[in-house]
């Protein structure tokens, strides 16, 4: 298991993904108070109110006012992905030190050695959270959809094909 790579995501992020995987739980019609989401999911209210002020700019969410306000998804589930979610509250996926920022290097004057190794993570990982929607999120797809990686040439696979595609 990977422990520390340089992961940077922080929790205004994870818990965005939190909240509206919990309004996806409740349907889509039903106005949701942010106080059942706290209650729910252990965040503050005051956060919840700053990470849904960004999520219905984005047009995410919708607010419903009245004796049975709060919040309900503004698409259906199937229709918003985590990317949508993680950009509305503009947290990026970013495994290297540098901000990213043209020319600006990782170390003093220089980019790091393996660089482009975590750049290329950071972009598989971006790519993934553009294909897993609010729905497989509720179903529990992303944690029991098997990943097949991709075999290297001459070994073997369980279906008994080769990396190079013979049997």
């Amino acid at each position: 298991m990977l422990r520390s790579v340089g992961v940077e995501l922080n929790t205004r992020g994870r818990y965005a993904v939190m909240a509206m995987a919990d309004l996806a739980c409740q349907g889509a019609d039903n106005a949701v108070p942010l106080s059942q989401i706290s209650d729910r999911q252990h965040i503050t209210v005051a956060y919840l109110e700053q990470i849904f002020q960004q999520l219905r700019r984005a047009g995410l969410v919708e607010s419903v006012r009245g004796r049975a306000g709060g919040y309900r998804l503004a698409r259906g589930p199937e229709a918003i992905t985590v990317a949508d979610v993680m950009t509305a509250v503009e947290e990026g996926v970013r495994m290297t030190r540098c901000l990213g920022i043209s020319g600006e290097p990782c170390l003093a004057g220089e980019r790091c050695l393996t660089h482009e190794l975590w750049e290329a993570l950071g972009r598989e990982i971006g790519a993934f959270l553009t294909r897993v929607t609010l729905k497989d999120v509720v179903e529990g797809l992303p944690a029991t959809a098997p990943i097949t990686p991709a075999a290297p040439a001459g070994l073997r696979r369980q279906d008994g094909v080769s990396g190079e595609g013979r049997p």
